[in-house]
C-alpha cells in the first residue's frame, strides 16, 4: 500500500498581469476548475484570487506531475474564458506559475490566507506578494509571473 499526503498551493498570473478576471464572475471560473480538476482525481481544498490572478490550494493525484495539472487547468480554463461573456476583456493566462507545498498541518492557514485575497491585496500588489512566497520557499528569484 502506498500513502501519499501532498498539498501544493499553486499561483499563476493572467496575462501581462491585466485585470481580467471580472470579480462579479470569479466564482463561475473558480467552479470551472473546481469541477474540471475533482473530475481528474484532484482535491480542491480551496480556489480564490484577484482579478489578475489566482490561488489554488489543492491535492494533486499521484499519477500526475504538478506541470501537467497545471497546463491542463491552465489550457481549459483559459477556453471556458474565452467563450464566456462573462470574461469580454479576456486574453490568456500568463506562462509559467509557482507552485509550493503545504505541510498537512498548515494546510487550514494556508487556506484562510486564500478566502482573505481581496482583504490582502487591499495593502500589497500581486508581485510583493509572489516575492514574499519564492523567498519563504528558498526561491530566490527577482523575477515574477507575468514581468
Amino acid at each position: 500500500m502506498s500513502y501519499l499526503s501532498l498539498t501544493y498551493h499553486l499561483v499563476f498570473a493572467t496575462y501581462k498581469r491585466m485585470p481580467t478576471i471580472d470579480i462579479n464572475h470569479e466564482r463561475e471560473l473558480y467552479k470551472f476548475i473546481f469541477d474540471f480538476a475533482t473530475k481528474r482525481g484532484a482535491c480542491i481544498r480551496r480556489i480564490g484570487g484577484m482579478p489578475d490572478h489566482i490561488h489554488i490550494l489543492c491535492d494533486i493525484p499521484a499519477k500526475m506531475a504538478v506541470s501537467d495539472f497545471v497546463k491542463i487547468i491552465k489550457s481549459e480554463s483559459s477556453k471556458f474564458m474565452t467563450v464566456n461573456n462573462h470574461f469580454p476583456v479576456w486574453h490568456g493566462w500568463a506562462e509559467g506559475y509557482a507552485a509550493f507545498t503545504v505541510d498537512a498541518s498548515l494546510r487550514e492557514m494556508r487556506r484562510r490566507y486564500i478566502i482573505n485575497q481581496k482583504v490582502h491585496h487591499a495593502k500589497r500588489d500581486f508581485a510583493d506578494e509572489l516575492r514574499e512566497f519564492l523567498l519563504e520557499n528558498g526561491i530566490d528569484c527577482p523575477v515574477v509571473l507575468g514581468d
